[in-house]
């Protein structure tokens, strides 16, 4: 694996998932921490939302992928995943999970990520870092923004311009 790209957050947004799907090498692969498809709240009458097509996409997607459903995704719609996911990336033990519940974090974990506030955050306590890569769909902090974990380092990239926000080394 060259890199693992972050993001969470989609919301069915087709243009989004593209974009993410954009970012990738044949080598990369991806983590989604939840609120992929979004076919719980999500807006049919927008044309940028579309879950359907997003599915299809990803059941012939060539890299491999790490998904966990959000607060928003409806498990029935995309069966076989999980709502954490705990897997070895760069020698380090990542957890991956959305953020809508309180869960107790396991010292044993290098990275943790997690997406639901649509803020971007990386910082490093206690030897853990904790990651989430915002949202490239609907920012809050109105800077698009998705996750890179590379085998020297964890980054917030702005999606506009390309720089690092963030950068902690493993």
């Amino acid at each position: 694996m060259a890199k693992l790209i972050v993001t969470a957050d989609i919301h069915g947004s087709l243009s989004s998932w593209l974009t993410i799907k954009g970012l990738l090498n044949p080598e990369d692969k991806l983590a989604i921490a939840g609120d992929l498809f979004d076919t719980k709240y999500g807006n049919y009458a927008n044309s940028d939302f579309k879950p359907e097509t997003i599915k299809k996409d990803l059941k012939r997607f060539k890299n491999d992928f790490y998904y966990i459903y959000g607060n928003c995704d409806v498990p029935s719609f995309f069966p076989g995943f999980h709502t954490n996911i705990k897997f070895n990336a760069f020698n380090q033990q990542v957890f991956i999970l959305h953020g809508h519940k309180p869960y107790q974090y396991s010292l044993d974990m290098d990275i943790i990520i997690q997406g639901h506030t649509h803020i971007f955050s990386l910082k490093k306590r206690e030897g853990q870092i904790f990651m989430n890569p915002g949202s490239i769909t609907y920012p809050k902090s109105s800077i698009a923004t998705y996750g890179v974990i590379d085998e020297k380092s964890a980054n917030i990239i702005d999606l506009e311009t390309g720089n690092r926000l963030i950068s902690i080394k493993l």
